[in-house]
């Protein structure tokens, strides 16, 4: 198969180029031959689907098993009314007959998170890298791009740092966001994007872990808690209350609660202190609770505190020796009958209201994804093409779209490329153009 003209003066030319060889990338560069479109693959590190290869800790959590699209699309609240149209087109339903068909068995884990049943995330690059090269996309590695162009027949002429020269009728980008930057995603596509006339909204980092000042926080590095009711207060009002699990780490908390808390988090830092407050007890209210700590002390009452309290929170001893160190410092050796009512219930009150304060985020290298990116509303998302440029496509994380952890993200990958390289290959096949 032919994939590329050369000119004269030895420029290639081909109907897609596509800058980017990510989940989205890949996607849009191994559909756009079903239509005849004859496409190149630019990837600038070494290799294909690097943050693939490590997404989700090695096991690649592929989608959301959340089969009704207007249902899936809840969990972008700012963007679902933009991506009824691509999601239309490819849902999270195709994704499951996708990889089945081509042999990779999936399992819904807890929250309808999807893996490969083998949980390797390295099998679900060599589908989608075969899928690639099915059709004989021209792939080209340590390509990185330095210069997109706009020719005046609406095509583009593409520039790589080693001075090669491409030329096509359409471009895809598909660079990713700014996030775990040490794979190449560091923010190329946006610089190209701008300069081409549209508008980005600066990015952030997104599904990443708080930090706190806290120091004893610091000191429970590595106990996790499960299903805790966890709220943020400012100005000591109530603004985002989850449930879920939450890890204490060396610079504050992490864990999927945690993740999916904070962009909300983030921006209301922007207007001010933050307090995290965490209900050891989500489903005991402090009367009952109070109960329970009464019978467990007359059950023990000539022991001492800090061999008594533990038995409150069995699995995390840990945490129970912290509580009565934030409390007071004595009370770890007052033997149990020498507590008073007051300092009982206000051991209550700390295990229904564990609060410290949260300073910030961590950056962008800790990050599961960024938002920012191109606003939605310079994108036809009927086709994944730029209102300003309608040979120019835009996909996945490049746009700014915010959305949760457990499956969203690469199906908004899957989905952009699916439609992005349907739409390349119809064009392809009914223009028959051949850029030069």
């Amino acid at each position: 198969m032919d994939l590329a003209r050369t000119t004269d003066i030895g420029t290639q030319t081909y109907d897609l180029i596509v800058i980017g060889g990510g989940p989205s990338g890949m996607r849009g560069a191994g559909r756009a031959p079903y239509g005849g479109a004859r496409v190149l693959l630019l990837e600038r590190n070494n290799e294909l689907g690097k943050k693939l290869k490590i997404t989700g800790g090695g096991r690649c959590n592929i989608t959301n098993a959340e089969l009704d699209v207007r249902a899936f699309l809840a969990h972008f609240p700012q963007a679902k009314e933009f991506l009824f149209s691509p999601f239309s087109q490819f849902s999270a339903k195709d994704t499951f007959t996708f990889f089945e068909k081509k042999g990779l068995p999936l399992v819904t884990e807890a929250r309808d998170r999807v893996f490969p049943r083998s949980q390797k995330a390295m099998d679900v690059f060599r589908v989608i890298e075969k899928y690639v090269k099915k059709h004989n996309v021209r792939v080209k590695l340590n390509a990185r791009v330095t210069t997109l162009k706009q020719k005046d027949d609406g095509g583009f002429s593409v520039r790589t740092a080693s001075g090669e020269k491409f030329i096509a009728r359409a471009v895809a980008i598909a660079t990713g966001g700014v996030a775990a930057p040490e794979t190449g995603s560091t923010g190329d596509g946006f610089k190209m994007i701008r300069l081409l006339g549209h508008t980005i909204n600066t990015p952030n980092p997104n599904i990443v872990p708080l930090k706190t000042d806290a120091k004893w926080v610091h000191k429970l590095s590595g106990v996790s808690l499960s299903f805790m009711k966890l709220s943020f207060l400012q100005n000591s009002k109530v603004k985002i209350k989850k449930t879920g699990k939450i890890l204490f780490t060396h610079f504050g908390i992490s864990g999927p609660l945690v993740l999916n808390s904070s962009y909300e988090v983030r921006e209301l830092l922007e207007a001010g202190a933050v307090d995290a407050v965490i209900d050891l007890f989500p489903n005991t209210d402090e009367n009952d609770l109070d109960r329970k700590m009464r019978n467990l002390f007359e059950k023990h009452k000539n022991k001492k505190m800090k061999n008594v309290f533990p038995e409150l929170l069995p699995k995390v001893k840990k945490l129970a020796e912290t509580i009565l160190a934030l409390h007071n410092i004595d009370l770890a050796e007052k033997e149990v009958h020498s507590v008073t009512r007051e300092e009982r219930k206000k051991l209550v009150k700390k295990m229904k209201a564990l609060t410290f304060p949260i300073t910030g985020t961590l950056c962008f290298d800790k990050a599961v994804i960024t938002d920012g990116g191109v606003v939605l509303k310079e994108i036809n998302f009927k086709n994944m093409t730029s209102r300003i440029h309608p040979n120019l496509y835009i996909l996945g994380d490049v746009l700014n779209i915010n959305r949760p952890s457990g499956g969203f993200s690469l199906q908004l990958c899957w989905t952009t490329g699916f439609v992005a390289g349907t739409d390349a290959g119809k064009k392809a096949n009914i223009t028959k153009v051949r850029l030069q």
